[in-house]
């Protein structure tokens, strides 16, 4: 019998965070795990009254591609891809994890090299959505491999995922606009505020927001969600950070990563695990070591860390940096093919924004 969770999922994600109308085009992304999920946001996209085209990508595929592809291939951006990015009006990606370590064994310098050549049309996405032209959105589908490394079984994943986007809520879409209403009120605090200084077990850090926007994030452009965030000032981050979770880019597990900033830029980097990734990720382009994104996490219903930055981000008592590329809405404007979350415990840790007590011990004190 089909989960009926999967279904309100579908029209959650369709009529809720995509908004998608009469006439629009979608571009559905996923490979044949995720076929449950896909068929159910391809019929509400129908209804809808959407042109709706699915890319499916073969298992195991993008480990050929990055084993074997020439430099000339590592470089080139499908102009289909390239059509999507710059023409449709929505796009979703479903993950579905057949292997979460089926890159391990490649080479780092080349995931960078295709990551900075695929730099201008993420700069092309980024601006087009800023301008609310290209709505996206972007889930998981639970699946044994996705359940195996956040130490679960399926049937316990399942019932983590679903209940993290409040598909158990009578109106999960009500809920999440409860949410946003909740985000709201700390951005309202923190609009025109300049200087952040970060102190705590894992990090003694300062940075500038000034003339910065936070973003509210209740279930648009990520499902599950929950997390404020902006842009900080490009040349403004001065300090150390250590991030007690392990940061994973494209199922890769780097452990224990450092930063140090001067005026902006890591200048240092260290890991225990993973460190010719770190490294070769940093040095992807001019923007890589600039920081892109501070986040707060604020689903304090997401308590468990699943190496699945959509829902590791999310946590309640942890905030979040990404390296390389800004989210132009936030007034953001690094440029780069990199964009890595990284994630920090806030437990024994606080935020002074202009002087004031914001945040203590994993949770705003306003």
């Amino acid at each position: 019998m089909p989960d009926p969770r999967v279904q309100k999922l579908a029209e959650v994600l369709v009529n809720y965070s995509l908004e998608l109308k009469l006439g629009q085009q979608l571009a559905i992304r996923t490979n044949p795990l995720g076929e449950a999920l896909a068929i159910a946001v391809y019929a509400e996209a129908i209804k809808a009254g959407a042109h709706v085209f699915t890319q499916v990508a073969l298992p195991g595929g993008e480990e050929i591609f990055f084993k074997l592809a020439s430099d000339e291939q590592l470089d080139f951006i499908s102009p289909v891809r390239k059509m999507i990015v710059e023409t449709f009006d929505a796009q979703i990606g479903i993950g579905a994890e057949y292997n979460t370590r089926s890159l391990s064994g490649v080479e780092p310098d080349r995931i960078a090299r295709a990551r900075k050549a695929g730099a201008p049309l993420s700069k092309i996405f980024m601006d087009r959505s800023a301008r609310n032209e290209l709505r996206w959105c972007y889930t998981e589908f639970p699946t044994y491999a996705s359940a195996q490394e956040a130490d679960m079984s399926l049937a316990d994943y399942e019932e983590f995922v679903y209940g993290a986007g409040l598909l158990s809520e009578p109106d999960p879409v009500a809920a999440w606009k409860e949410e946003g209403l909740r985000q709201m009120k700390l951005i309202a605090w923190l609009a025109n505020k300049h200087e952040v200084v970060f102190k705590g077990e894992y990090i003694d850090l300062t940075l500038s927001i000034k003339d910065r926007k936070f973003k509210e994030a209740d279930g648009k452009y990520n499902f599950p969600d929950g997390e404020i965030f902006t842009g900080p000032v490009e040349t403004s981050a001065n300090g150390w950070v250590r991030f007690s979770y392990p940061a994973i880019y494209d199922g890769q597990e780097v452990k224990d990563v450092e930063l140090w900033f001067e005026n902006g830029k890591a200048v240092r980097e260290k890991a225990s695990k993973g460190q010719e990734l770190l490294t070769s990720l940093l040095n992807t382009d001019q923007g890589s070591r600039f920081l892109g994104e501070w986040g707060i996490g604020t689903n304090y219903g997401i308590q468990r860390f699943t190496k699945n930055m959509l829902f590791d981000e999310k946590i309640g008592g942890t905030i979040h940096f990404a390296l390389g590329a800004s989210y132009p809405e936030t007034g953001g404007v690094n440029e780069s093919g990199l964009h890595w979350d990284m994630l920090c415990d806030m437990a024994q840790s606080e935020i002074t924004v202009d002087g004031e007590i914001f945040y203590r011990d994993g949770k705003p004190v306003i």
